[in-house]
């Protein structure tokens, strides 16, 4: 069974603006697919969808054999909790908490936080001995790491990652796009949603979406 599993989903707003059209994908465990176009394509809506944080006008939407479409609003969080890792393009870290109690934070939510472990995924990015800094005292490479690190701490079945290079220089987008490498050949399945054409390259598949639909 395909880990995630999308049938004619459309979001129709109002109806008069379709943000996506009938759109139907496939995704398999292990995978790292791409998410592009240009703004107003669509990516977000259904990025949105994906991580259970909207629900489709019409569709259905299967992720590890749970029909996201017939969730509950209280559903839809446990399985995002449960099951997805999500990293996003502004980091979306806690100022007043250390790098390691950032990470801390997704595994209170989840069961129960564990100090060691936390430091154990800040190690596999890179960042342990920057455990103790505050996100102030972190550049945007390492402010990015630490969201993976925090992605991954509940070991999800998917990892959802949003513009994860967007702010991030040349340099420090290419530590990033290691690390991703790094979880796709652990056997990490992967969902990226970029306009970039280079982040887009890194990926094992990718498709287009242009006004609501997948174009190529």
């Amino acid at each position: 069974m395909s880990l995630l599993k999308l049938e004619n989903v459309t979001m129709d707003y109002n109806g008069k603006v379709k943000a996506l059209d009938n759109v139907n994908l496939t995704v398999e465990s292990g995978d790292w697919l791409a998410i592009m176009g240009p703004s107003g394509s669509g990516k977000t809506t259904l990025m949105n969808i994906i991580g259970c944080m909207d629900t489709p006008t019409s569709g259905t939407v299967v992720l590890d054999g749970i029909d996201l479409t017939q969730a509950t609003r209280p559903e839809l969080t446990r399985v995002r909790r449960d099951k997805i890792g999500i990293v996003f393009q502004q980091f979306h870290m806690v100022p007043y908490l250390t790098a390691v109690e950032n990470v801390m934070v997704a595994q209170y939510y989840h069961s129960m936080p564990d100090r060691e472990e936390a430091l154990a995924a800040l190690e596999r990015v890179g960042l342990r001995d920057r455990a103790d800094h505050l996100p102030s005292q972190l550049s945007g490479g390492e402010q990015q790491r630490v969201c993976i690190a925090r992605a991954l701490i509940n070991y999800p079945v998917l990892i959802l990652a949003d513009e994860p290079t967007g702010n991030l220089d040349e340099a420090n987008q290419q530590l990033v796009m290691k690390i991703f490498h790094e979880l796709h050949d652990e056997g990490h399945t992967i969902l990226t949603v970029t306009h970039s054409s280079e982040v887009g390259a890194e990926a094992e598949h990718s498709i287009i979406l242009e006004h609501g639909r997948i174009k190529s």
